[in-house]
């Protein structure tokens, strides 16, 4: 049930971003927000050494990219098409990089879960803007399946920082810290100092902050005390969340189509994580 809770709240802070129309904004006030939040934390682990922190420093580029490109995605897509593309596709790209370059087997239902994937994306990326009929902005479905990219490089490394580092915990709490940082900087720059002025709106992302970093607390202490197969595919279920928040929340123009194809990706997702 936490699990669940955990791709509900992940879907709810997208939700946020996607509603608010300075998403660039909304996105530095969520990752500063997760980043107060971790602050405290870090007197209770270790300082990184130099080798981690070139994984750390990789990571947190890799996140910046990942934020802009989802930033952009929502600026010219529905939630309920780009977030099952960027959250579900990047699961098959990391098995087939494990497959192509790790020497990592690719078992026969991986295969037929990558062949799922594959047909939800090719059903969502001809879903338009407000449910529209025809072929959808190439743009959105660019920058979605650029955000896949995104976190399925920063999936490799964080697995690799989480091993490197004496524990996962102070791994993911200075990777939390300073992962505000660049996206912050980038607002203002882009925005100037009234991106600092309180308003409601950075009320609202400091709380998206905290959501996100709270779904993935859950999903880090899921992973400790059962198996991780069950874990990871539970996790998945947000992207059938998004496509229900796209629908019922933010009136998208949610056809039939939409829901299946999303619910495809996840159980697509599902199978690799059997």
């Amino acid at each position: 049930m936490l699990v669940l809770l955990a791709a509900l709240l992940h879907a709810v802070w997208n939700a946020l971003l996607k509603s608010n129309a300075d998403r660039l904004s909304m996105m530095a006030f969520v990752a500063g927000g997760g980043s107060l939040l971790m602050l405290p934390l870090v007197a209770f682990v270790p300082y990184p050494s130099w080798d981690l922190w070139k994984v750390i420093l990789l990571s947190l580029a890799l996140h910046t990219g990942y934020k802009i490109f989802l930033v952009k995605a929502y600026t010219h897509g529905d939630m309920g098409q780009v977030y099952p593309l960027a959250r579900g596709t990047a699961p098959a790209i990391v098995t087939l990089v494990g497959f192509l370059f790790l020497g990592e087997k690719l078992p026969l239902i991986a295969t037929v879960g990558i062949i799922v994937i594959l047909a939800g994306i090719v059903s969502l990326a001809w879903r338009s803007k407000n449910g529209a009929r025809g072929a959808s902005d190439p743009r959105a479905v660019f920058y979605a399946l650029g955000t896949s990219g995104f976190i399925a490089a920063y999936t490799l490394n964080d697995g690799l920082g989480g091993r490197m580092a004496e524990t996962a915990s102070a791994y993911v709490i200075w990777l939390f810290v300073l992962d505000g940082i660049s996206i912050t900087a980038i607002a203002l720059w882009r925005r100037g100092p009234a991106l600092l002025r309180p308003r409601r709106d950075m009320l609202i992302g400091l709380g998206g902050g905290f959501i996100s970093t709270v779904a993935y607390w859950i999903v880090i202490w899921a992973m400790s005390v059962t198996p991780l197969g069950p874990v990871a595919a539970l996790r998945e279920t947000s992207v059938v969340f998004g496509a229900l928040i796209s629908g019922l929340v933010l009136k998208e123009g949610l056809g039939l189509r939409a829901i299946v194809a999303a619910c495809v990706v996840a159980a697509g997702v599902i199978l690799l994580k059997l």
